[in-house]
């Protein structure tokens, strides 16, 4: 027995003793049970949907945590996202219609600010043409959705108010604000931009005039052929030529004249290292990841939105304030901050035809585009809603208009324009602030 053990000892320091050869180590390794390779042909699992599972678990939440951190914590707006969640909160806990508005309008106000972010980046991949479409389609998403919500309640009134207030905010205190900053910055340098595309522009705007002053014009001479038909009538055929207007200056500036209407620093050549990084200019985030953006963030604004119009008018009686002054006011200036923010910063860095892009390029969607989109999605929900903005609405938009037109007229701008264009819109908020909305019962004095 001893002698045995002695053996086997003998045997074991001799194995500790002599390495072994690299092929019994490969022997050994392919004969283990224990390896990778042999675990997973025992699962008949394939090394392909191995790394996909991996990919799946480890780098879908490395993409997820680098796209929030791009589209929510890029901006300083974020901070106001929680007063949306504070809003609806404050609506189940107390019912307070004028803080359940003021935390909707907050918590709105960075949503439409991302989702022109994520339309801009999707821009990348669609092209000039698409992107265009895009820009029409979301750039005032906000308002169209607000707008079809209470189209929804039957506001109609709210509707045209608060269209009509995104268009003189654009043109008077975006424009204007764009004007005096960059007057500022470049006091010794006159700035200039393409009097050809704001010609255009202003022409646009001159046309939707037309088209809302001609249905307030047969209402209140009482030369209807159809009493009660023939304005809603009118106002139907207006919009769905109006789109195609729009359409058409689409299609006429980013194809048929799209070399006519560069800005001016890129047909002279001016300022080629800011061109050159516009140039450069790549998408943060990819088409997919834009795409579910735009879907996320369109669907918390409608949420939103809903409780901003079921509060709005009680908001008006909290605040003791004219519906028609929060509606032409207070909801645009709120809604257009996040354009108002980005035509200042192209103004002062003398890129104005960026800025007019911004505050002119946003009217006219709106009086080309999202003016007679509702009247078209009101007839397709049985609701009457026209182009009769009434009289005193429709007068003011046309002095805005002619007072836009003629300051944009010789191409250039300074710090006075926009002095002079903020003032105006403090006259016309004053004007809004004590004017009160005919009611129906005064609507009808003086019918024959």
């Amino acid at each position: 027995m001893d002698k045995i053990k002695s053996q086997m000892v003998g045997i074991q320091s001799q194995l500790e003793m002599e390495p072994l050869d690299e092929n019994d180590v490969r022997e050994f390794e392919d004969e283990t049970l224990f390896s990778p390779q042999s675990a997973v042909q025992k699962s008949h699992v394939s090394p392909q949907s191995v790394a996909f599972s991996n990919f799946k678990l480890r780098d879908l939440k490395d993409v997820v945590y680098a796209s929030v951190k791009i589209v929510v914590f890029s901006t300083k707006l974020n901070l106001l996202m929680p007063f949306g969640p504070l809003a609806i909160l404050i609506h189940n806990l107390t019912g307070h219609r004028g803080w359940v508005f003021f935390f909707s309008l907050l918590g709105i106000t960075p949503l439409a600010e991302r989702l022109g972010y994520a339309t801009e980046q999707l821009a990348f991949f669609t092209g000039a043409t698409v992107g265009g479409l895009l820009n029409a389609t979301f750039g005032n998403a906000t308002e169209l959705i607000i707008s079809i919500y209470a189209l929804k309640s039957g506001m109609i009134r709210v509707v045209q108010q608060s269209l009509l207030g995104s268009i003189l905010s654009n043109m008077l205190l975006v424009l204007g604000c764009a004007f005096l900053s960059g007057g500022l910055v470049h006091y010794n340098k006159q700035q200039v931009f393409n009097k050809a595309t704001a010609v255009v522009s202003s022409g646009l705007l001159l046309m939707a005039v037309m088209g809302l002053l001609f249905p307030a014009v047969l209402h209140f001479t009482h030369t209807e052929v159809h009493f009660g038909k023939s304005e809603l009538a009118l106002s139907r055929f207006s919009s769905c030529v109006m789109l195609i207007a729009y359409a058409s200056y689409l299609f006429f500036q980013l194809k048929s004249q799209h070399s006519d209407y560069q800005p001016l620093n890129e047909e002279t050549g001016q300022n080629q290292d800011s061109i050159n990084e516009d140039e450069q200019e790549a998408p943060e985030i990819t088409k997919w990841e834009s795409i579910i953006w735009l879907f996320v963030l369109t669907t918390w604004i409608s949420i939103l939105s809903e409780y901003l119009v079921d509060t709005i008018e009680g908001a008006s009686v909290a605040w003791n304030m004219p519906l028609s002054f929060i509606s032409v006011i207070v909801l645009p200036i709120v809604g257009n901050a996040a354009e108002h923010a980005s035509a200042i910063m192209f103004a002062m860095k003398d890129k104005l035809d960026i800025s007019l892009g911004v505050a002119i390029g946003s009217s006219t969607q709106i009086s080309m585009f999202g003016i007679p989109f509702c009247v078209v999605i009101g007839w397709m929900m049985g609701r009457e809603m026209d182009l009769n903005f009434q009289l005193f609405e429709t007068a003011t938009l046309f002095i805005t208009v002619l007072v836009v037109a003629f300051l944009l007229q010789e191409g250039t701008s300074n710090y006075f324009k926009g002095l002079m264009l903020i003032l105006c819109y403090l006259i016309v908020a004053a004007s809004f602030f004590e004017h009160v909305d005919p009611s129906a019962d005064d609507d009808v004095v003086g019918k024959p």
